[in-house]
């Protein structure tokens, strides 16, 4: 009887202790819940602060474009000014030599000529007039020589700032290049995201068919899921066909930040083969394509989706995506292509 009193009390001791383990372990999941929540505010407003940057240096690498190109047009100035001044001066230099010699040549003369000093005299007043008129225009050369040389030292010492500031201009633009290229890189990884997302709600909505599959990047249809042989207006199947894609994209338009410059192309293709005179309409294989793929586009225009995110495009028969001459390699290269792609 005492041992089963025993036993009954050693249970109810336990009981309070496991309540308690209990009660600590709910506090701990609490606390996790909470650094959770907070880590996901603090990534939120990073991503946010990532965009503003991006923006801000968007704005900087314009402004020092601008910059740059300001500094390399007053460098060609700067490079003209100096070519000038030095042919200048290269003209002063020869006058100068030429003065002096003359000068030279003249006073020889008078050493010579002494013993007609009496008949010479006039000549002699003329020749020191021309002499000190002479010592006046070198004397003078040597003035401007002067100052076109302080003019070229001020020129070189302007060119030598400006490629300092070029230098460093070049610089800091590889750099907001190099962030530039980063943040581009993010904006690729999203859009090919939001790819993956949308081919993989198309291969939803319309199964595995063998008529429509995925190549690479690009969502490929036969041609004859939506128009008939040589025609681009849209059969009924077409249509509702498009009806579902249009519902497909009108999801993404919602998901894709307005950020990233994203558009749908649709790629007309067609076979090889020439397109039958008696058609009438088209003048070629290009021309058919081009009209298909605007078909596919204004309907989806029609459906609500929006103008400025499509882009049609024709490639006729020179983009095949399988070479050879049978049925079936005509009727795969016979195509509407659906890629999502950056502006």
């Amino acid at each position: 009887m005492a041992t089963a009193r025993s036993r009954r009390a050693a249970r109810t001791e336990y009981w309070p202790s496991f309540v308690d383990v209990l009660s600590n372990l709910l506090l701990v999941f609490i606390f996790l819940l909470s650094i959770f929540a907070l880590v996901q505010f603090l990534l939120s407003r990073e991503i946010s602060g990532r965009d503003t940057v991006l923006q801000r240096l968007n704005a900087q690498i314009a402004e020092l474009t601008e910059l740059l190109a300001l500094e390399k047009a007053s460098k060609s100035v700067l490079a003209d000014n100096l070519v000038t001044l030095q042919a200048s001066l290269s003209a002063a230099e020869e006058e100068r030599d030429r003065l002096r010699g003359l000068l030279s040549v003249e006073s020889e003369a008078a050493l010579s000529a002494g013993g007609r000093v009496s008949a010479l005299a006039e000549e002699l007043d003329s020749e020191r007039q021309i002499s000190t008129r002479a010592l006046a225009q070198v004397e003078l050369l040597n003035q401007q020589i002067s100052a076109l040389r302080r003019q070229i030292a001020a020129l070189e010492d302007a060119l030598d700032a400006s490629e300092a500031r070029d230098r460093e201009s070049q610089t800091r633009i590889a750099d907001l290049g190099r962030r530039l290229n980063v943040a581009l890189a993010q904006r690729v990884q999203e859009l090919n995201r939001f790819r993956s997302d949308f081919f993989g709600r198309l291969r939803q909505i319309l199964g595995d068919r063998p008529d429509i599959r995925i190549v690479g990047d690009r969502f490929v249809f036969q041609s004859e899921v939506f128009f008939g042989t040589g025609s681009d207006e849209l059969s009924d199947e077409g249509r509702r066909e498009i009806d579902t894609l249009a519902t497909a994209i009108l999801e993404l338009v919602d998901q894709i930040p307005e950020e990233i410059n994203w558009v749908l192309r649709v790629d007309g293709h067609t076979d090889k083969r020439p397109i039958s005179a008696s058609s009438g309409r088209f003048q070629s294989n290009w021309d058919l394509s081009a009209a298909r793929a605007i078909s596919v586009v204004r309907y989806l225009v029609d459906q609500g989706v929006p103008a400025n995110r499509l882009v049609a495009a024709g490639f006729g028969e020179f983009q095949p995506i399988e070479e050879g001459d049978s049925e079936e390699v005509f009727a795969r290269n016979r195509r509407i292509e659906l890629k999502l792609t950056e502006r």
